[in-house]
């Protein structure tokens, strides 16, 4: 699974082999420019959607419900039917909320979960579950979200051997971000992926590429063929008769 925000970035990952895209509300962060997730709005995430669904025929579309639009079972059916209209074929939401899961699959509408770090409430982005507490809660929470009918978790930032105690525990696919090698499949930002900004290093993310660096070089030719009249040249002009 990896992140889209927008119509381009859906289509060339439509076009590939991974199975799921995340329309995430990380575009709070990658996207807006915010410091954390929490600032997204509903609208944001059913204008997202959309886009990523003109660029997707092929692959499942799942899409976060933002902090604040499923404290209700209600709510968060509403909340859901908006991203599915909008194009989602799945919501995504975090925490043990087993009732709030119940009544939106009962309306029709898959979830997945999510345990872990939770970026829309935590204080501090950091691994959690090292103190035994912590990590016997998360399993407990990961098996009553399998139980409330999720079809999937996403296990984010935990130790390794906690995101394999996860997925051998319960009956549904675990994806994991920063949970080490035994989930079931794994979900990356696609900015991170692609080294959108350097500056950004968390230890779980592999870099496939620099987009940052060939974005920059690109631009520094532009620039200096502009400068020097070498673009546009007759190639990339028209003539009388265009």
């Amino acid at each position: 699974m990896l992140t889209a925000y927008d119509y381009q970035m859906a289509k060339i990952l439509d076009a590939t082999d991974i199975d799921i895209i995340l329309v995430g509300d990380s575009l709070g962060m990658v996207f807006q420019g915010f410091e954390s997730t929490r600032h997204v709005t509903l609208r944001d995430m059913m204008y997202h959607t959309s886009a990523v669904r003109r660029g997707t025929k092929r692959k499942m579309v799942v899409s976060d419900l933002p902090i604040g639009t499923y404290d209700t079972p209600g709510e968060a059916i509403k909340s859901s039917t908006m991203l599915v209209d909008s194009g989602a074929d799945a919501v995504k939401l975090e925490g043990n909320f087993p009732e709030i899961i119940e009544a939106i699959v009962e309306h029709g509408i898959p979830v997945m979960g999510h345990v872990g770090l939770l970026p829309q409430s935590a204080s501090k982005y950091r691994v959690v579950g090292m103190k035994p507490e912590e990590h016997s809660r998360i399993v407990s929470d990961s098996l009553s979200i399998s139980q409330a009918g999720a079809f999937s978790i996403v296990v984010e930032s935990v130790s390794e051997p906690l995101g394999k105690e996860i997925t051998e525990s319960v009956n549904v696919p675990t994806i994991g971000i920063g949970a080490g090698r035994y989930c079931d499949g794994q979900v990356l930002v696609i900015n991170d992926l692609l080294t959108c900004d350097p500056s950004f290093k968390p230890k779980f993310v592999k870099r496939y590429a620099n987009l940052g660096n060939l974005i920059s070089e690109a631009v520094a030719a532009f620039s200096a063929d502009v400068r020097a009249n070498r673009f546009p040249d007759e190639e990339y002009s028209y003539g009388a008769s265009s």
